[in-house]
Protein backbone atom coordinates (compact mmCIF):
# COMPACT_ATOMS: atom_id res chain seq x y z
CA UNK A 1 0.00 0.00 0.00
CA UNK A 2 1.22 3.57 -0.81
CA UNK A 3 1.18 6.16 1.50
CA UNK A 4 0.72 10.02 1.18
CA UNK A 5 2.99 12.41 -0.19
CA UNK A 6 2.79 13.83 2.91
CA UNK A 7 3.83 10.95 5.26
CA UNK A 8 6.34 10.11 2.90
CA UNK A 9 7.89 14.03 3.66
CA UNK A 10 6.94 13.04 7.12
CA UNK A 11 9.28 9.78 6.95
CA UNK A 12 12.31 11.06 5.76
CA UNK A 13 12.33 15.16 7.33
CA UNK A 14 13.45 14.03 10.99
CA UNK A 15 15.73 10.93 11.62
CA UNK A 16 15.00 8.67 14.50
CA UNK A 17 16.82 9.35 17.54
CA UNK A 18 16.86 5.73 18.17
CA UNK A 19 18.89 4.90 15.02
CA UNK A 20 21.82 7.19 16.23
CA UNK A 21 24.54 4.72 17.42
CA UNK A 22 26.00 6.28 21.05
CA UNK A 23 29.18 6.87 19.28
CA UNK A 24 28.51 9.56 17.12
CA UNK A 25 29.93 12.57 15.50
CA UNK A 26 29.14 15.95 15.15
CA UNK A 27 28.59 16.73 11.37
CA UNK A 28 27.33 20.17 11.79
CA UNK A 29 27.02 23.01 13.93
CA UNK A 30 23.81 24.94 12.75
CA UNK A 31 23.70 28.43 15.11
CA UNK A 32 22.42 26.86 18.45
CA UNK A 33 22.21 23.64 17.52
CA UNK A 34 23.70 20.51 16.07
CA UNK A 35 23.35 17.64 13.16
CA UNK A 36 24.71 14.36 14.25
CA UNK A 37 26.65 11.88 11.36
CA UNK A 38 24.49 9.57 11.90
CA UNK A 39 21.34 12.02 11.74
CA UNK A 40 22.24 12.71 7.89
CA UNK A 41 23.31 9.20 6.80
CA UNK A 42 19.82 8.06 8.37
CA UNK A 43 17.79 10.70 6.52
CA UNK A 44 20.26 10.00 3.33
CA UNK A 45 19.23 5.76 3.63
CA UNK A 46 15.77 7.16 3.89
CA UNK A 47 15.84 8.97 1.07
CA UNK A 48 17.47 6.38 -1.00
CA UNK A 49 15.34 3.40 -0.12
CA UNK A 50 12.05 6.09 -0.71
CA UNK A 51 13.79 6.67 -4.31
CA UNK A 52 14.20 2.79 -4.90
CA UNK A 53 10.54 1.74 -3.56
CA UNK A 54 9.20 3.93 -5.81
CA UNK A 55 11.21 3.33 -8.55
CA UNK A 56 12.22 6.46 -8.91
CA UNK A 57 15.90 7.24 -10.87
CA UNK A 58 17.35 9.21 -8.76
CA UNK A 59 20.72 11.40 -8.21
CA UNK A 60 23.88 10.78 -7.37
CA UNK A 61 24.98 10.03 -4.13
CA UNK A 62 27.17 13.21 -3.30
CA UNK A 63 23.82 15.59 -4.83
CA UNK A 64 21.47 13.45 -2.52
CA UNK A 65 23.91 14.04 0.34
CA UNK A 66 24.47 17.87 -0.04
CA UNK A 67 20.21 18.38 -0.51
CA UNK A 68 19.62 16.43 2.62
CA UNK A 69 22.44 18.17 4.46
CA UNK A 70 20.76 21.37 3.39
CA UNK A 71 17.37 20.63 4.24
CA UNK A 72 17.94 19.10 7.73
CA UNK A 73 19.93 22.46 8.29
CA UNK A 74 16.94 24.52 7.94
CA UNK A 75 14.67 22.45 9.51
CA UNK A 76 16.95 22.95 12.51
CA UNK A 77 17.09 26.91 11.55
CA UNK A 78 13.26 27.29 11.81
CA UNK A 79 12.95 24.67 14.66
CA UNK A 80 15.25 26.70 16.73
CA UNK A 81 13.37 29.83 15.89
CA UNK A 82 10.18 28.19 17.00
CA UNK A 83 11.53 27.20 20.45
CA UNK A 84 12.52 30.85 20.87
CA UNK A 85 9.03 31.82 19.89
CA UNK A 86 7.24 29.15 22.49
CA UNK A 87 5.38 27.45 19.62
CA UNK A 88 4.17 24.55 21.28
CA UNK A 89 2.22 21.68 19.84
CA UNK A 90 -0.25 20.37 21.79
CA UNK A 91 -1.30 16.59 22.06
CA UNK A 92 -4.79 16.71 21.09
CA UNK A 93 -3.55 19.00 18.29
CA UNK A 94 -1.14 16.29 17.11
CA UNK A 95 -3.29 13.31 17.81
CA UNK A 96 -5.52 14.83 15.50
CA UNK A 97 -3.36 15.22 12.42
CA UNK A 98 -2.29 11.81 12.34
CA UNK A 99 -5.66 10.46 12.86
CA UNK A 100 -5.66 12.47 9.69
CA UNK A 101 -3.01 10.87 8.04
CA UNK A 102 -4.07 7.68 8.88
CA UNK A 103 -7.99 8.24 7.26
CA UNK A 104 -6.20 9.99 4.23
CA UNK A 105 -4.71 6.38 4.02
CA UNK A 106 -7.74 4.90 4.15
CA UNK A 107 -7.20 3.10 7.65
CA UNK A 108 -7.74 3.49 11.18
CA UNK A 109 -5.49 4.61 13.83
CA UNK A 110 -4.90 1.23 14.84
CA UNK A 111 -4.55 0.13 11.13
CA UNK A 112 -1.91 2.73 10.93
CA UNK A 113 0.42 2.11 13.36
CA UNK A 114 0.22 -1.66 12.48
CA UNK A 115 1.03 -1.21 8.69
CA UNK A 116 4.04 1.29 10.65
CA UNK A 117 4.71 -1.66 12.61
CA UNK A 118 5.15 -4.36 9.31
CA UNK A 119 7.30 -1.70 7.16
CA UNK A 120 9.99 -1.71 10.20
CA UNK A 121 8.62 1.93 11.05
CA UNK A 122 7.68 3.27 14.61
CA UNK A 123 4.63 5.28 15.68
CA UNK A 124 6.79 7.22 18.45
CA UNK A 125 9.14 8.20 15.87
CA UNK A 126 6.59 9.04 13.29
CA UNK A 127 4.59 11.34 16.30
CA UNK A 128 8.12 12.71 17.02
CA UNK A 129 7.94 13.71 12.88
CA UNK A 130 4.99 14.97 12.57
CA UNK A 131 5.20 17.17 15.32
CA UNK A 132 8.50 18.81 14.11
CA UNK A 133 6.91 19.63 10.63
CA UNK A 134 4.08 20.86 12.44
CA UNK A 135 6.07 23.50 14.28
CA UNK A 136 7.82 23.87 11.15
CA UNK A 137 4.38 24.70 9.66
CA UNK A 138 3.74 27.19 12.36
CA UNK A 139 6.87 29.36 12.55
CA UNK A 140 6.31 29.58 8.68
CA UNK A 141 3.04 30.75 8.57
CA UNK A 142 3.63 33.26 11.36
CA UNK A 143 6.60 34.75 9.55
CA UNK A 144 6.00 34.38 6.13
CA UNK A 145 2.02 35.79 6.51
CA UNK A 146 3.02 39.06 7.56
CA UNK A 147 5.27 39.66 4.65
CA UNK A 148 1.91 38.72 2.20
CA UNK A 149 0.39 41.94 0.81
CA UNK A 150 -2.58 41.28 -1.87
CA UNK A 151 -3.53 45.09 -3.19
CA UNK A 152 -7.20 45.54 -4.63
CA UNK A 153 -5.45 46.23 -7.66
CA UNK A 154 -2.92 43.25 -7.61
CA UNK A 155 -6.06 40.99 -7.03
CA UNK A 156 -8.45 42.35 -9.92
CA UNK A 157 -5.47 41.80 -12.36
CA UNK A 158 -5.31 38.52 -11.35
CA UNK A 159 -8.90 37.88 -11.70
CA UNK A 160 -9.01 39.33 -15.17
CA UNK A 161 -5.91 37.71 -16.24
CA UNK A 162 -5.28 34.14 -15.10
CA UNK A 163 -6.92 31.41 -17.05
CA UNK A 164 -7.03 29.01 -14.94
CA UNK A 165 -9.85 31.12 -12.94
CA UNK A 166 -12.11 30.78 -15.80
CA UNK A 167 -12.98 27.35 -15.51
CA UNK A 168 -14.28 28.30 -11.95
CA UNK A 169 -16.54 30.83 -14.06
CA UNK A 170 -20.16 29.49 -13.62
CA UNK A 171 -22.41 29.03 -16.78
CA UNK A 172 -25.60 31.31 -16.94
CA UNK A 173 -28.88 30.40 -18.81
CA UNK A 174 -29.83 33.94 -20.08
CA UNK A 175 -33.35 34.82 -21.53
CA UNK A 176 -33.26 38.35 -24.24
CA UNK A 177 -35.82 40.44 -25.82
CA UNK A 178 -34.65 42.55 -29.02
CA UNK A 179 -36.88 45.27 -30.16
CA UNK A 180 -35.93 47.56 -33.08
CA UNK A 181 -36.35 50.95 -30.86
CA UNK A 182 -35.40 52.21 -26.95
CA UNK A 183 -38.84 53.45 -26.82
CA UNK A 184 -40.40 50.09 -27.21
CA UNK A 185 -37.31 48.51 -24.90
CA UNK A 186 -38.03 50.69 -21.90
CA UNK A 187 -41.73 50.32 -22.66
CA UNK A 188 -40.80 46.33 -21.87
CA UNK A 189 -38.53 46.99 -19.02
CA UNK A 190 -41.63 48.92 -17.34
CA UNK A 191 -43.94 45.96 -17.98
CA UNK A 192 -41.53 43.45 -16.64
CA UNK A 193 -41.12 45.89 -12.92
CA UNK A 194 -44.34 45.55 -12.80
CA UNK A 195 -44.49 41.89 -12.67
CA UNK A 196 -45.34 40.87 -16.51
CA UNK A 197 -43.04 37.08 -17.42
CA UNK A 198 -40.53 37.78 -19.54
CA UNK A 199 -40.82 34.71 -21.72
CA UNK A 200 -44.07 35.88 -22.76
CA UNK A 201 -43.14 39.38 -22.87
CA UNK A 202 -40.36 37.66 -25.60
CA UNK A 203 -42.64 35.60 -27.48
CA UNK A 204 -44.86 38.55 -28.11
CA UNK A 205 -42.58 41.15 -28.78
CA UNK A 206 -38.87 40.29 -29.59
CA UNK A 207 -37.71 39.95 -32.89
CA UNK A 208 -34.51 37.04 -32.14
CA UNK A 209 -34.47 34.07 -33.50
CA UNK A 210 -35.40 32.49 -30.18
CA UNK A 211 -38.13 34.47 -29.74
CA UNK A 212 -40.66 31.43 -30.04
CA UNK A 213 -38.38 29.56 -27.21
CA UNK A 214 -39.78 32.33 -24.92
CA UNK A 215 -35.92 34.13 -25.81
CA UNK A 216 -33.90 31.58 -24.04
CA UNK A 217 -30.91 31.01 -24.71
CA UNK A 218 -28.10 28.00 -24.81
CA UNK A 219 -26.13 28.05 -21.57
CA UNK A 220 -23.09 29.94 -21.54
CA UNK A 221 -19.90 31.15 -19.56
CA UNK A 222 -20.03 34.72 -18.87
CA UNK A 223 -16.07 34.75 -20.66
CA UNK A 224 -17.67 33.34 -23.78
CA UNK A 225 -20.51 35.77 -24.74
CA UNK A 226 -20.22 39.01 -26.22
CA UNK A 227 -18.72 42.09 -24.32
CA UNK A 228 -22.33 43.54 -24.30
CA UNK A 229 -23.60 40.89 -22.87
CA UNK A 230 -20.97 39.65 -20.61
CA UNK A 231 -20.43 43.23 -19.34
CA UNK A 232 -24.40 43.69 -18.49
CA UNK A 233 -24.62 40.29 -16.92
CA UNK A 234 -21.86 40.06 -14.20
CA UNK A 235 -23.60 42.16 -11.96
CA UNK A 236 -26.84 40.26 -12.01
CA UNK A 237 -28.48 37.65 -9.80
CA UNK A 238 -30.79 35.09 -10.87
CA UNK A 239 -33.78 36.83 -11.26
CA UNK A 240 -32.97 40.20 -12.66
CA UNK A 241 -32.55 41.56 -15.62
CA UNK A 242 -30.62 43.83 -17.40
CA UNK A 243 -31.60 47.74 -18.83
CA UNK A 244 -31.84 47.94 -22.89
CA UNK A 245 -28.66 47.33 -24.59
CA UNK A 246 -28.49 48.91 -27.93
CA UNK A 247 -26.28 46.88 -30.69
CA UNK A 248 -26.28 46.69 -34.36
CA UNK A 249 -29.29 44.54 -34.58
CA UNK A 250 -31.03 46.90 -32.19
CA UNK A 251 -31.82 47.29 -28.05
CA UNK A 252 -31.22 43.80 -26.37
CA UNK A 253 -32.98 43.44 -22.31
CA UNK A 254 -31.69 40.32 -21.09
CA UNK A 255 -32.73 37.87 -17.69
CA UNK A 256 -30.68 35.21 -15.89
CA UNK A 257 -32.75 32.73 -15.41
CA UNK A 258 -30.59 30.27 -13.71
CA UNK A 259 -26.89 29.38 -13.09
CA UNK A 260 -24.96 26.22 -12.73
CA UNK A 261 -21.19 25.42 -11.57
CA UNK A 262 -19.11 23.56 -8.88
CA UNK A 263 -18.50 27.51 -7.51
CA UNK A 264 -22.97 28.36 -7.14
CA UNK A 265 -23.63 28.79 -3.77
CA UNK A 266 -26.75 30.55 -2.19
CA UNK A 267 -26.79 31.25 1.51
CA UNK A 268 -30.08 32.91 3.35
CA UNK A 269 -29.51 35.89 5.15
CA UNK A 270 -31.01 38.14 7.85
CA UNK A 271 -30.86 42.14 8.12
CA UNK A 272 -30.62 42.63 12.03
CA UNK A 273 -30.48 45.31 14.41
CA UNK A 274 -30.04 44.94 18.36
CA UNK A 275 -29.30 46.68 21.58
CA UNK A 276 -26.48 45.28 23.96
CA UNK A 277 -26.35 45.59 27.77
CA UNK A 278 -22.89 44.50 29.51
CA UNK A 279 -22.80 43.45 32.87
CA UNK A 280 -20.23 45.53 34.81
CA UNK A 281 -18.67 45.91 38.20
CA UNK A 282 -20.84 48.88 39.01
CA UNK A 283 -23.77 46.78 37.36
CA UNK A 284 -24.91 42.79 37.72
CA UNK A 285 -26.35 40.65 35.88
CA UNK A 286 -29.91 41.32 37.08
CA UNK A 287 -29.20 44.70 36.91
CA UNK A 288 -28.27 44.59 33.36
CA UNK A 289 -31.23 42.16 32.36
CA UNK A 290 -33.55 44.05 34.24
CA UNK A 291 -32.33 47.53 32.44
CA UNK A 292 -32.77 46.14 28.86
CA UNK A 293 -36.07 45.22 29.76
CA UNK A 294 -37.18 48.58 30.38
CA UNK A 295 -35.44 49.78 27.31
CA UNK A 296 -37.11 47.25 25.16
CA UNK A 297 -40.92 48.54 26.67
CA UNK A 298 -39.77 51.99 25.88
CA UNK A 299 -39.82 50.54 22.29
CA UNK A 300 -43.11 48.93 22.89
CA UNK A 301 -44.63 52.10 23.98
CA UNK A 302 -43.49 53.71 21.14
CA UNK A 303 -39.92 55.22 20.98
CA UNK A 304 -37.76 55.16 17.75
CA UNK A 305 -35.47 51.42 17.74
CA UNK A 306 -32.52 53.38 16.12
CA UNK A 307 -32.08 56.62 18.93
CA UNK A 308 -32.18 53.73 21.64
CA UNK A 309 -29.55 51.90 20.36
CA UNK A 310 -27.38 55.21 19.51
CA UNK A 311 -27.92 56.40 23.41
CA UNK A 312 -27.91 53.00 25.01
CA UNK A 313 -26.64 50.33 23.13
CA UNK A 314 -22.98 49.28 24.44
CA UNK A 315 -22.05 47.20 21.02
CA UNK A 316 -19.30 49.94 19.00
CA UNK A 317 -19.63 48.34 16.29
CA UNK A 318 -23.43 49.16 15.54
CA UNK A 319 -24.55 51.30 18.16
CA UNK A 320 -24.11 54.72 16.19
CA UNK A 321 -25.72 53.05 12.97
CA UNK A 322 -28.88 52.85 15.18
CA UNK A 323 -27.84 49.14 16.32
CA UNK A 324 -27.77 47.83 12.58
CA UNK A 325 -25.83 44.49 11.73
CA UNK A 326 -24.86 44.19 8.05
CA UNK A 327 -26.23 41.10 6.18
CA UNK A 328 -24.95 37.92 7.52
CA UNK A 329 -25.74 34.05 7.32
CA UNK A 330 -25.67 31.48 9.99
CA UNK A 331 -22.46 30.72 11.75
CA UNK A 332 -21.32 34.09 12.16
CA UNK A 333 -22.54 34.87 15.21
CA UNK A 334 -23.10 33.33 19.08
CA UNK A 335 -25.53 30.73 19.01
CA UNK A 336 -28.54 32.39 20.77
CA UNK A 337 -28.24 35.58 19.00
CA UNK A 338 -28.51 33.09 15.48
CA UNK A 339 -31.26 30.80 16.86
CA UNK A 340 -33.57 33.88 17.85
CA UNK A 341 -32.75 35.91 14.60
CA UNK A 342 -33.67 33.11 12.70
CA UNK A 343 -36.62 31.62 14.12
CA UNK A 344 -38.39 35.23 14.53
CA UNK A 345 -40.70 37.33 12.17
CA UNK A 346 -39.87 40.35 10.30
CA UNK A 347 -40.62 43.32 12.43
CA UNK A 348 -40.80 41.57 15.51
CA UNK A 349 -39.04 42.88 18.46
CA UNK A 350 -37.45 39.48 20.36
CA UNK A 351 -37.38 38.50 24.19
CA UNK A 352 -34.51 40.12 26.09
CA UNK A 353 -31.92 37.34 25.76
CA UNK A 354 -28.27 36.62 27.03
CA UNK A 355 -25.35 34.93 25.50
CA UNK A 356 -21.63 35.35 26.37
CA UNK A 357 -21.25 39.09 25.85
CA UNK A 358 -24.45 40.01 27.76
CA UNK A 359 -27.91 41.18 27.15
CA UNK A 360 -29.79 41.47 24.11
CA UNK A 361 -33.46 42.24 22.03
CA UNK A 362 -33.32 42.26 18.50
CA UNK A 363 -35.48 43.02 15.86
CA UNK A 364 -35.15 41.48 12.07
CA UNK A 365 -35.22 43.34 9.33
CA UNK A 366 -35.37 42.33 6.25
CA UNK A 367 -34.20 38.04 4.93
CA UNK A 368 -33.29 37.33 1.50
CA UNK A 369 -31.10 34.23 -0.48
CA UNK A 370 -28.13 35.85 -1.63
CA UNK A 371 -26.05 34.68 -4.50
CA UNK A 372 -22.55 33.98 -3.10
CA UNK A 373 -21.38 32.31 -6.38
CA UNK A 374 -18.93 35.42 -6.84
CA UNK A 375 -17.68 35.49 -3.30
CA UNK A 376 -16.66 31.50 -3.35
CA UNK A 377 -14.82 32.45 -6.81
CA UNK A 378 -13.18 35.50 -5.82
CA UNK A 379 -12.45 33.69 -2.73
CA UNK A 380 -10.67 30.34 -4.48
CA UNK A 381 -9.08 33.40 -6.44
CA UNK A 382 -7.49 34.57 -3.31
CA UNK A 383 -6.31 31.66 -1.65
CA UNK A 384 -4.72 30.58 -5.44
CA UNK A 385 -2.77 34.46 -5.46
CA UNK A 386 -1.61 34.21 -1.18
CA UNK A 387 -0.48 30.08 -2.30
CA UNK A 388 1.28 31.86 -4.82
CA UNK A 389 2.95 34.87 -3.14
CA UNK A 390 3.44 32.63 0.08
CA UNK A 391 5.23 29.80 -1.87
CA UNK A 392 7.83 33.17 -3.15
CA UNK A 393 8.38 34.70 0.27
CA UNK A 394 8.51 31.16 1.97
CA UNK A 395 11.29 30.77 -0.46
CA UNK A 396 12.88 33.88 -0.30
CA UNK A 397 12.38 33.77 3.95
CA UNK A 398 14.26 30.43 4.02
CA UNK A 399 17.00 31.46 1.56
CA UNK A 400 17.06 34.76 3.93
CA UNK A 401 17.77 32.23 6.89
CA UNK A 402 19.82 30.06 5.53
CA UNK A 403 22.22 32.77 4.33
CA UNK A 404 22.37 34.82 8.05
CA UNK A 405 22.95 31.58 10.18
CA UNK A 406 26.41 30.49 11.54
CA UNK A 407 26.70 27.30 9.84
CA UNK A 408 29.71 25.24 10.38
CA UNK A 409 29.67 21.45 8.13
CA UNK A 410 32.42 19.67 9.79
CA UNK A 411 34.99 17.03 7.56
CA UNK A 412 34.16 13.81 8.89
CA UNK A 413 36.28 11.95 6.06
Amino acid sequence: MKLTKLLFILLISFPSISKIETLDRIAVIVDDGVLMESQIDFALSEIIKRYDQQNIPKPSIEVLKEQTIEKLIVDELQLQMAERAGIRISDTELNNTIARIASSNGMTLEQFISYLSTEGESYDVLRENVKKEMTIQRIQRGRVGSMINITDKEFDAFLATDESLKELEPELQVRQILVKSLDKAEEIITSIEDGSDFSELAKEFSISANASKGGIMNWRKISDMPTLYAEALSDLDVGQSSSALESGAGFHILKVEDKRGDFVKYEDQWLVRHILLMPSEIRTLGETKEELIDIRNRLLDGEDFGDLAKEYSEDPGSALKGGELEWMGKGITAAEFEKTFTTLEIGIISEVFETEFGFHFLEVLGKRNKDMTKDAIENRAFNILYSRKYDEELENSLRSMRAEAFVEIKDLD
